[in-house]
């Protein structure tokens, strides 16, 4: 019982910071992005405490009250793709480690290059579409040729960028912060 109610009151302490972070962006609109970003941390740091379908009841839970609560609806959806994309590339990680253990004929090195390879096709497969479809919502105007190059190469840069920083914020940050939690 009391292991439930430490997971119940975590969670909802990692959701109200989530819809904080949400908030901020919408009003401290120069960091939108980090504030987005961090709100998606969340949905990673529930999963690798709690699990997978904890993490997924997160997921939605936070979309659901951001929807409700913040008042710029795109960046809703913006941190619902952040969220799928933890979501997966957790996933995607959870099976190279089942596979590690079995030891298979592979090396870690072929496993980290087979992820990075997965993550990209998980956000080439959110971003492309959304660039392609929708530059009138996302940019106001329809974009040239080569500002679409542009944009998806600086997407391709920008996941780099956001992957080793949710590595190095729920690696190690969490890791410091969340003994000082659970004791």
């Amino acid at each position: 019982m009391h292991v439930k109610a430490k997971k119940i009151a975590i969670g909802g302490l990692m959701l109200a910071f989530s819809i904080v972070s949400m908030l901020l962006g919408n009003i401290l609109e120069s960091n939108t992005v980090f504030f987005l970003a961090l709100a998606s941390f969340f949905v990673g740091i529930i999963i690798r405490e709690f699990g997978m379908k904890t993490g997924c009841a997160f997921y939605l839970a936070g979309v659901l009250l951001g929807v409700i609560v913040v008042p710029n609806k795109l960046y809703v959806v913006t941190y619902a793709a952040m969220g799928i994309y933890i979501l997966l590339s957790e996933s995607v990680w959870r099976q190279i480690r089942k596979m590690l253990g079995n030891n298979t004929m592979f090396s870690i090195e072929q496993y980290k290059v087979a992820l990075w390879v997965i993550k990209y096709a998980i956000f080439n497969l959110m971003y492309i579409p959304a660039v392609l479809g929708c530059s009138k919502l996302l940019f106001g105007k329809q974009l040239s040729l080569g500002m679409t190059i542009g944009v998806l190469i600086a997407g391709q840069i920008g996941l780099f960028i956001y992957d080793k920083a949710y590595d190095y914020a729920v690696g190690t940050i969490w890791n410091k912060i969340r003994g000082k939690l659970f004791n």
